[in-house]
């Protein structure tokens, strides 16, 4: 399963487009494929999923190309300069079940959500009024995800999760928390 999701990110994740692009952003910023691999792995039958970053949509792309069923709210107030370009290499199937909104994270919207994943600014307060925002509209067993979880870089990541009591484990570079069933 580990190799199938990481083609599925190196399908979406080829750097070949962002090299004549000269988009170096992308290729120092993007998530690390393994780590795209886990979040592929974890998600695994989850079909109402948000992310909370889209960046470039790597990540949203592998999270589309994964599950045929699921659809994906990805939330980023900023909008990355060549986005749409590489979004554009996804078969119109799976761009059309992507929803992106152009506003932070915390402006949660919709019901059922079985899938949260957190990447996007790190910081501390944002993350709680992300998961704060977004716990009532979780479904009885979704999966949370927080990405950079012990990355020395990213300190807020683990201050949130702490403030925010979540009971949870760290696996792979990833906070991992289900809510009650």
């Amino acid at each position: 399963a580990d190799h199938i999701a990481k083609g599925i990110y190196a399908r979406v994740a080829d750097i070949r487009p962002a090299q004549p692009l000269g988009d170096d952003w992308a290729l120092r910023s993007s998530t690390r494929p393994a780590d795209v691999a886990e979040l592929v792995r974890l998600a695994r039958h989850r079909r109402r999923a948000v992310e909370l970053g889209t960046a470039t949509g790597w990540t949203s792309g592998a999270l589309l190309l994964a599950e045929p069923e699921r659809r994906l709210m990805s939330f980023d107030p900023v909008v990355r300069e060549h986005r749409e370009d590489y979004l554009a290499l996804l078969p119109r199937a799976a761009r059309d079940r992507l929803e992106l909104v152009t506003a932070p994270g915390h402006e949660a919207r919709g019901e059922g959500i079985d899938l949260l994943f957190v990447d996007s600014s790190h910081d501390r307060d944002a993350t709680v009024a992300e998961v704060e925002a977004w716990r009532p509209r979780l479904a009885p067993g979704a999966l949370v995800v927080l990405h950079d979880y012990g990355n020395p870089a990213y300190p807020g990541v683990a201050e949130a999760v702490a403030d925010l009591g979540l009971g949870g484990r760290e696996h792979a570079g990833l906070w991992l928390w289900e809510t009650p069933a």
